[in-house]
């Protein structure tokens, strides 16, 4: 547990506030249920957006619209199938959510 910081006897008015933007940014995009499982189940590989409709039960165009939003934050790409070039699949962009994961880390310590 960390030491606690001296209680100042003083107010500091100088104070300047962490830039937590970055967090805030991935917190409020993973607030939303679909879009935070979404994340989850490409954690284990590319999947085509059937797929995830059928295993959240949800329409195919609201998982497409939750993946419209992760992708614009840069935490998903769209990636076409080898075999079939009609599928498009979607994958984590690991970077991203490695930078995500420290930017959230970051402000809960």
């Amino acid at each position: 547990m960390p030491t606690p910081l001296p209680v100042v006897a003083e107010p500091r008015f100088d104070l300047i506030p962490p830039d937590v933007s970055t967090a805030q940014a991935a917190a409020a995009l993973l607030a939303d249920r679909t879009r935070a499982t979404v994340l989850r189940m490409l954690r284990d590989g590319p999947l085509c957006v059937c797929e995830m409709a059928a295993a959240l039960g949800e329409r195919e165009n609201n998982v497409s619209n939750h993946l419209a939003r992760l992708r614009e934050a840069g935490l998903v790409r769209a990636i076409r199938h080898d075999a079939n070039g009609r599928f498009l699949y979607y994958e984590r962009d690991e970077a991203a959510v490695r930078a995500a994961r420290e930017s959230l880390a970051e402000l809960l310590g």
